[in-house]
């Protein structure tokens, strides 16, 4: 189960600029350019792969 998981985030990594929803680069997440620099912060998108993998885990946590 573990192997098939990282398959596919692998796959969404490999693939990443091609999907409509482009992880690192929504709305909300922090960029600041600079003359001699830059500054990134993906607030939104940790967020929701938080909220995503609290989903995951508690659906496949449950035991009977």
């Amino acid at each position: 189960m573990t192997g098939v998981a990282l398959i596919v985030i692998g796959v969404f990594v490999s693939f990443g600029d091609r999907l409509p929803l482009r992880l690192g680069r929504l709305p909300g997440d922090i960029r600041i350019e600079g003359k001699s620099g830059g500054f990134y912060f993906p607030v939104v998108t940790c967020l929701l792969l938080s909220a995503l993998l609290t989903l995951v885990m508690w659906l496949f946590g449950r035991r009977p």
